[in-house]
């Protein structure tokens, strides 16, 4: 029987980077699977867990639960049939928790799998911003939440720890929280048990990706490059695919990041000295290098508002090297 366990948490909140923790930790001897979906058509952080030694299936373009789920029931019965020990499941930060448990818990499942404890990180910074705090999925996935996840204490004042202080004493019902950095929290915490609970209908959701989830994954024909846009829940997405002939100056690059005036930029670019990620969340740019190079370039951005692409995409494809 495969545990699993949902891995949730808004925009920004870290959960590719525990993703990554929890891989790296996996006990020897162990199979692990991953189904991971992202709010954009491009899917970055299926090239971010390729390497991790993980059996990973990506669903770029919209929210598991959309469609009936039927994205999510095809990409699960897939990891399912390979029988792994563990399967970690990362909803879009901008996704609704609701239906996928529903689904994970329903009857058809029970032989199957073992529902465990749902991790939902949180950025304390977060509850500073009234558009965040207002965010009914922000607020549900909260709700959800078995174990909640503090997650980039590092980067916290004493104002930021004053009101996940007062947020935590008005937590109902109370849950345990766990305050860390970098994702970084014990394996064990994946084998808490898992909690019903009562759990808002989304008022609203966006349109899914095709079913299959993976046209957005390739290129056509002869094209060295291909854009995507997405659009729900009070933002937008702008993606590019590169093949793998296409370069980038990593200075250049790392320039334009800073100066996009975006909520959200996240990347997998090709390199002369070697494969770059990109992680750039409310002006922090973290940076760095890819042991296995991925077969092209993902760059992916995501805002609240919608912001002038073609300006964006002209200063991008300037940072070509070829």
């Amino acid at each position: 029987m495969t545990r699993v366990n949902l891995i949730t948490g808004f925009l920004g909140s870290g959960k590719t980077t525990l993703l990554c923790h929890l891989l790296a930790a996996r006990p020897a001897g162990e199979k692990w699977a991953v189904l991971v979906n992202e709010f954009g058509e491009i899917g970055i952080d299926g090239a971010l867990l390729a390497d991790r030694g993980a059996t990973l299936k990506e669903i770029p373009g919209g929210c598991l639960c959309c469609v009936n789920g039927l994205p999510m029931q095809v990409g699960l019965n897939r990891l399912l049939k390979s029988k792994p020990d563990r399967l970690l499941i990362e909803p879009t930060g901008l996704g609704h928790p609701r239906q996928v448990l529903q689904m994970l818990s329903a009857p058809v499942y029970q032989a199957w799998l073992q529902l465990n404890a749902t991790l939902t990180l949180l950025d304390a910074r977060q509850l500073a911003d009234p558009r965040i705090v207002s965010n009914e999925n922000f607020r549900d996935q909260l709700a959800a939440a078995d174990i909640i996840v503090a997650n980039k204490r590092d980067c916290w004042d004493q104002a930021d720890r004053q009101r996940l202080a007062d947020w935590q004493q008005q937590m109902q019902p109370p849950r345990p929280l766990t305050e860390t950095e970098f994702g970084q929290i014990p394996l064990s915490l994946l084998d808490m048990p898992y909690q019903p609970r009562e759990i808002s209908e989304p008022h609203h959701h966006h349109p899914s990706a095709p079913t299959s989830g993976l046209a957005a994954l390739r290129l056509d024909g002869g094209a060295c490059w291909r854009r995507a846009l997405n659009h729900g829940q009070g933002y937008s997405a702008c993606g590019w695919l590169f093949d793998a002939d296409t370069l980038f100056d990593s200075g250049a690059l790392l320039e334009w990041v800073r100066q996009a005036a975006v909520d959200r930029i996240k990347g997998v670019v090709r390199t002369p000295e070697g494969t770059m990620r990109i992680n750039c969340q409310a002006k922090e740019l973290q940076s760095d290098t890819l042991i296995t190079p991925p077969p092209d370039s993902r760059i992916e951005i995501i805002h609240s508002q919608q912001a002038d692409w073609n300006r964006l995409q002209s200063a991008l494809l300037k940072c070509r090297l070829r």
